[in-house]
């Protein structure tokens, strides 16, 4: 297991992307041994926001040393880190809980799904599976709220990508089950990462039409590395830390098998 080490480093450029959504790259090392899935937490400098953000790694690019993150402006936190820029310095722990099976897609046809700010993992995501060249086929089928469609082109270099927006103002009106339907996309593996009604509709569609699927959970935490467990989801198994039927999402997630998750 890689060892969690927290950092003092440095912002390299940060720019918005679309309405609340902002595009940092930060210099470290972590970048060396992140998984397509992992997460890291970010801390404010403000003391009184107290606790750390968990942001989901975009990319990671080991030969420069630096991670990418994207992520939405939902509170304090997250206000401050849009303000960052270039030379600012950040203190990041990293890197944090597991990540998408790469394994599970050998020689497969691979479904990316990824449901607004659950679309930034994936593009490191894709990018490892082409370069490795697990799988048979990776289609990214994205849901977004509207038209602006960020991190979609670049997607694109790695997958075929199918695009959903509520509003219908680009690709099909609806989200990504029903951009799958209209398509008429099929697949033997299922990657997914955003909201939980999005996640609930793909482990059924998963049951449904046999495909094995990997969920990445979003919830609150405080710690980051399974101290607090107040980010537990119900499992089908017991935990050792805990003995009940619950997971800490930080450290046995955030991606899970589809039918070890009662969602």
């Amino acid at each position: 297991m890689d060892q969690k080490k927290k950092v003092k480093t440095r912002v390299l450029f940060q720019t918005e992307i679309a309405e609340d959504i902002y595009d940092m790259w930060i210099e470290t090392d972590l970048a060396a041994t992140a998984r397509p899935g992992q997460f890291i937490c970010v801390y404010p400098h403000n003391e009184s926001t107290l606790l750390p953000r968990p942001i989901s790694i975009c990319e990671a690019d080991r030969e420069e040393g630096r991670l990418r993150i994207v992520y939405r402006t939902a509170g304090k936190g997250t206000r401050e880190f849009s303000a960052y820029h270039a030379g600012k310095s950040i203190s990041i722990l990293g890197n944090l809980g597991n990540g998408f099976p790469l394994e599970a897609a050998e020689k497969k046809r691979v479904f990316l799904l990824g449901g607004g700010i659950g679309i930034p993992p994936l593009l490191e995501l894709a990018r490892r599976l082409k370069e490795e060249g697990r799988a048979e086929s990776v289609t990214a089928i994205l849901g977004y709220r509207d038209g602006r469609l960020f991190l979609k082109e670049e997607l694109e270099r790695h997958a075929a990508v199918y695009v959903a927006t509520e509003d219908g103002s680009e690709g099909i009106r609806g989200n990504v089950m029903d951009a799958i339907a209209a398509n008429q996309l099929q697949a033997d593996v299922i990657m997914a990462c955003g909201p939980m009604p999005m996640l609930r509709a793909v482990k059924g569609y998963a049951r449904d039409n046999g495909a094995e699927a990997y969920l990445s959970l979003e919830e609150r935490m405080a710690c980051g590395v399974g101290a607090c467990l107040g980010c537990v989801c119900k499992t089908k198994e017991k935990d050792a830390h805990s003995h009940v039927n619950n997971a800490r999402v930080c450290t046995d997630g955030p991606v899970f098998r589809a039918e070890d998750v009662d969602i």
